[in-house]
């Protein structure tokens, strides 16, 4: 937890009247993302009962990052940031009403839920360069590592709140309101982005070239410099090897732990209260430090929890890995996502983070249909072991490094 000096720049950074209303409509947005998240996810395992096909959803949702998220970094080093993050809230609202009028109709099927998934995932890989740009915009400069963490603590707040709501109203048997109530969240977030005024608009020095060479600009960047490099490699060991298992939990739960959906919304919410405990500590640091050791110690920590995790069948056990998950989870994210827009320029930035965002969407995306495929062979849990060993070599490999420039 946040010491008090922590505690006072967290109530600084929430005081900010653009960021404080931002962080209201995008957590209330995320706990409607996260029920549908855990929607969809039980109604694939309901309607095919196949890790691979949670996978393929999973992959169609997350994956579209890799294609689209480098092309939207560049237009969001180039456009109205907040304007793109709106129309992106929008189309995102009709995404989740069209799947409650679906469902409510009993229409839903593997298929629509696929291509409904690979909507939202164009839509979100479009929208996250943009409003992952957008939050130095909000806050001052000196707030930002706490807005960064403040944010890991709303989006796991909500992946705590999301799944219980979601778990009770699955059990009932009205999987369709999860849909609702999640359009209904888009909306209003949609309506605070619309009266946001921010007080520091991007504004570029540079002098702008070819869309296509802006596009090899930022990647370019990124591999120059050493730190940014390493940063994103430990990001992509974790989400090929770690954050897939957010994924498969559906098959997890049933599978492994012979629960229903309560035991999903359990397993999912207490991954998300230990990311809350992570990203609280993290808000509350005043300085960068060492943060790179303490990112790289989370990952470490995280590759434990998650053997942890697929060595047992005891429902207790899982659910103590996974506040160890949540917490270290958070650390490493969070602590990756600050060292980035610590080190990068300011003109860059929408460039570098829609690659931040690539990894972050397409890792999992790829990591979870890979691992849904070779689950249908090994089971659950081999798989998953094999990507804490991923997580753990990255992790070491990135600190002899690091020893060795020092």
């Amino acid at each position: 937890m946040p010491s008090t000096a922590g505690t006072s720049k967290i109530i600084e950074t929430l005081r900010s009247p653009n960021y404080g209303s931002y962080v209201v409509g995008n957590g209330i947005s995320l706990i409607g993302t996260w029920m549908q998240r855990i929607a969809v996810g039980w109604l694939t395992w309901e309607l095919t009962g196949s890790p691979f096909w949670l996978g393929i959803i999973a992959f169609a949702d997350l994956f579209p990052a890799v294609i689209f998220g480098p092309i939207s970094g560049a237009i969001a080093d180039r456009r109205d940031r907040l304007r793109l993050v709106q129309v992106s809230q929008g189309l995102s609202c009709v995404q989740a009403a069209t799947l409650f009028a679906l469902a409510a109709a009993d229409a839903i099927d593997v298929y629509a839920l696929a291509a409904l998934s690979l909507f939202l995932g164009i839509v979100t890989a479009v929208n996250q360069p943009a409003r992952l740009a957008l939050v130095p915009s909000l806050v001052h400069a000196h707030q930002l590592n706490s807005a960064i963490g403040i944010n890991s603590v709303i989006f796991n707040l909500a992946r705590l709140i999301g799944p219980a709501i979601a778990g009770v109203i699955i059990a009932s048997g009205h999987v369709s309101w999860v849909f609702a109530i999640n359009a209904v969240s888009f909306a209003f977030f949609l309506f605070i982005l619309m009266n946001l005024r921010l007080t520091r608009p991007f504004k570029t020095n540079r002098k702008r070239k070819r869309f296509t060479a802006d596009l090899m600009d930022g990647f370019a960047y990124a591999v120059r410099d050493p730190r940014l490099s390493a940063l994103l490699a430990l990001n992509i060991a974790i989400g090929l090897g770690a954050r897939p298992l957010v994924e498969l939990l559906p098959g997890l739960a049933a599978a492994v732990f012979g629960g229903g959906p309560e035991t999903l919304a359990l397993l999912t919410a207490t991954l998300g209260g230990g990311a809350i405990v992570g990203g609280l500590w993290l808000a509350g640091r005043n300085h960068e430090g060492d943060l790179t050791g303490t990112v790289l110690a989370a990952a470490f920590g995280l590759a434990l929890a998650l053997i942890a995790f697929v060595a047992t069948t005891e429902l207790w056990i899982g659910v103590a890995a996974m506040v160890v998950l949540g917490m270290t989870m958070s650390i490493a994210g969070a602590g990756i996502q600050t060292l980035l827009q610590f080190y990068v320029d300011s003109d860059m930035r929408g460039r570098v983070l829609s690659i931040y965002g690539l990894i972050l969407r397409g890792g999992p995306a790829i990591g979870a249909l890979t691992m849904g495929w070779l689950a249908e062979f090994l089971g659950l849990r081999w798989p998953l072991a094999g990507g804490a060993v991923i997580v753990a070599a990255a992790a070491l490999w990135i600190t002899v490094r690091t020893r060795r420039t020092s």
